[in-house]
């Protein structure tokens, strides 16, 4: 079969999406996400008297255990058909990556499944956000330094 015929066939039994309704669905979605990290950060220094950064610390710790959780126990993806890419942004997004890529492998051991294939997703986001933090901070410096 030819690739233009395959692509004809392909396409016409492509699901077709509405962007602007999903683009609407995770602004809110994931802008509900942030709310309540920021509600819990704001409930720790209430109610425990922690610093803001101690915090925050804890949110995040929280928000990665309950992405890995939600992956491990078989739904974060249910949740993401249903809140679409809202709930990928954010760190839960980064701790379903490093889940799921653990688990796919967990059959070959710690070290060769495990250990060798869970960053497999999220190598690339580390590499790229050490390198965008490192051109900006270099930009930052030259322009006119730290403070």
């Amino acid at each position: 079969m030819k690739n233009t015929k395959y692509e004809r066939i392909a396409d016409f039994h492509k699901a077709s999406e509405d962007r602007l309704k999903n683009a609407v669905i995770a602004f809110f979605s994931g802008g509900f996400l942030g709310a309540l990290a920021e509600g819990m950060i704001e409930a720790l220094c209430s109610w425990f008297s922690f610093s803001r950064t101690i915090s925050s610390t804890i949110m995040i710790i929280f928000f990665i255990f309950l992405g890995s959780l939600c992956t491990a126990l078989g739904f974060f993806d249910k949740l993401v058909e249903i809140f679409k890419c809202g709930l990928l942004i954010p760190i839960t997004g980064f701790a379903h990556s490093m889940t799921s890529c653990s688990m796919d492998y967990r059959k070959e051991g710690p070290i060769y499944g495990i250990g060798s294939n869970m960053f497999k997703l999220a190598g690339s986001v580390i590499l790229y956000g050490v390198l965008a933090a490192w051109f900006f901070g270099l930009i930052r410096y030259l322009l006119g330094g730290v403070g």
